[in-house]
């Protein structure tokens, strides 16, 4: 129960059928437990992911771990330590000259353009059981009208046209746009240099001799930025010397410490860029006033992420599906005063370049860490490795965050998926950790990996004696809702002469721990 006084409240499916997996496409080789969650408070939800669960929508679902055939392991990053790779300074520096110079990079993505995306789609197979069985049984949560906006497809078809701007503090970025130009507004006159082709305005190289000899060549600008960083720390300690009196040889702070997100976020922040980025926090759940003005930009940039990405069908991410998936969310929004300023719950992080919504992260801020969703982008941007570059973003969010909250100190990125090669970039995002499947103890993804080599599935805690130490203790002690009633277990099975629902209640409260059983309501009929 939350500090206000309010109650998760779930109801349970079970996981016995198989369904088809999204990774090595095996028709029925994907088994997961799940359960609906009508409200769910933030330490809660934070408890029940560090026991392997995970979100989708309203959907709460854990994988069999010893059973499926693409064992998940729930993967978090150490935001404080994490320093980028190679590859994610050669992204942040992409990026940052896409904004500076406008260069757009010729070619594909990254392979993590569709980053957190295994959720995606995971709610299909259930939804016709789902939407009969909740709406059997969650009648005294959910009104009608609330039944229809979370199942009902609705009606719309999305067209491929150019789209109207529908709000003028919002516009929606059409397709096919002109990234590499100038968004700034031209001069009156055209340049006598530019001429027309057949595919479009082409510069005509002016006529000369080439460079001159007499001048020295041109400096690269990393060169010249070092060189001023030297001059600051010479003349530094020239100021300290002459305080101080003499001091050793200064030191090259410069080259000894390497830098760090927030460093390489800084170069992109120049005066005068080209293009400017910003990053907009917005409250989906309940939707703050922003998230409202924005959603249709936001639902369109999805729309044709998933159209042009994942080749989904025009009818397929329908506004309803959009809302239901993305939007949707059990979480409560709450407050603590050691916690971040925007509160604790569900949020869109909207990515605005040059006045347009082009990407968007969905992310949860909980007590302990900021865990990602999804995230989708223009499709028109897929060259610059937006989905990495997202994750960097979040993970110097999660560090600013700690700031306020200092628990708040991890960043969770879903699942990692061994036996999947395209899943395994999340290990990338180090110094981190794997959640042992059987012990739920944190193991650091380098001694997870050999294990991982040899079986899909593997008990990632060394210590051979260890067990759950969160493990059903007492099942009378389950909370269950009854009748718009809070009850034990205990009570409720006297009530209920002859109930047969002993052992689903048993497996339940296993997978969800003794401490959440005794916070979290569990739905009974």
């Amino acid at each position: 129960m939350a500090a206000g006084g309010s109650y998760s409240i779930v109801e349970y499916f079970g996981g016995d059928s198989g369904y088809r997996c999204g990774y090595c496409k095996n028709e029925k080789g994907n088994f997961s437990h799940g359960m609906w969650s009508h409200t769910m408070t933030v330490q809660d939800y934070q408890d029940l992911i560090d026991r392997g669960w995970r979100r989708s929508g309203k959907y709460v679902y854990k994988p069999v771990m010893n059973k499926t055939c693409c064992p998940q392991y729930t993967i978090r990053c150490h935001a404080l330590d994490f320093q980028p790779s190679k590859s994610h300074k050669k992204i942040l520096k992409k990026v940052t000259k896409f904004l500076s110079k406008g260069e757009m990079p010729v070619g594909q993505s990254d392979g993590c353009d569709g980053l957190f995306k295994e959720i995606r789609g995971f709610l299909e197979p259930l939804a016709s059981s789902l939407q009969r069985t909740v709406a059997m049984a969650a009648g005294i949560f959910l009104s009608g009208e609330q039944m229809d906006s979370a199942f009902g497809e609705g009606g719309y078809v999305p067209t491929l046209e150019p789209m109207k701007i529908q709000q003028a503090e919002c516009p929606i970025l059409p397709s096919n746009t002109e990234i590499n130009r100038d968004t700034r507004p031209a001069s009156a006159e055209t340049s006598r240099d530019e001429q027309t082709s057949p595919t479009g305005p082409r510069p005509v190289p002016k006529p000369g001799v080439g460079a001159d000899p007499s001048r020295p060549q041109c400096r690269k600008a990393k060169e010249l930025r070092k060189e001023r960083r030297l001059q600051k720390e010479q003349q530094r300690w020239q100021d300290e010397s002459s305080l101080t009196g003499p001091n050793p040889a200064p030191v090259n702070l410069a080259s000894n410490q390497p830098k760090t997100i927030e460093d390489f976020i800084a170069d992109s922040l120049q005066d005068d860029p080209l293009h400017r980025l910003e990053v907009r926090l917005v409250r989906s759940a309940p939707p703050s006033p922003q998230f409202k003005a924005t959603f249709n930009a936001s639902y369109q940039v999805y729309k044709l992420y998933q159209m042009t990405i994942h080749h989904d069908p025009p009818d397929k991410p329908s506004e309803s599906q959009f809302k239901r998936f993305l939007c949707d969310s059990p979480l409560e929004a709450e407050t603590s005063p050691d916690g971040p300023d925007g509160g604790y719950g569900s949020f869109h992080q909207q990515y605005w370049l040059d006045g347009y919504i082009v990407a968007v992260g969905v992310i949860d801020i909980l007590p302990s860490c900021v865990s990602s969703v999804y995230f989708y982008y223009h499709p028109d941007f897929a060259s610059l490795s937006l989905g990495s570059y997202s994750a960097l973003r979040e993970i110097a969010f999660t560090r600013q965050l700690q700031k306020q909250s200092p628990k708040l100190c991890y960043y969770y990125l879903g699942f990692y998926i061994h036996s999947c090669p395209k899943m395994r970039y999340k290990g990338q995002y180090r110094p981190s950790d794997l959640l042992c499947p059987e012990t739920y103890v944190w193991t650091p993804i380098e001694r997870c990996i050999p294990r991982l080599d040899i079986s899909a599935y593997a008990r990632l805690n060394e210590d051979t004696k260890a067990g759950d130490a969160g493990a059903l203790k007492d099942l009378g002690r389950v909370l269950v809702l009854h009748r718009r009633t809070v009850m034990p277990y205990s009570v409720y099975a006297r009530k209920r002469k002859g109930s047969s629902d002993e052992r689903e209640v048993e497996q339940y409260a296993s997978l969800v721990g003794q401490t959440s059983t005794e916070r979290v309501l569990l739905y009974r009929p």
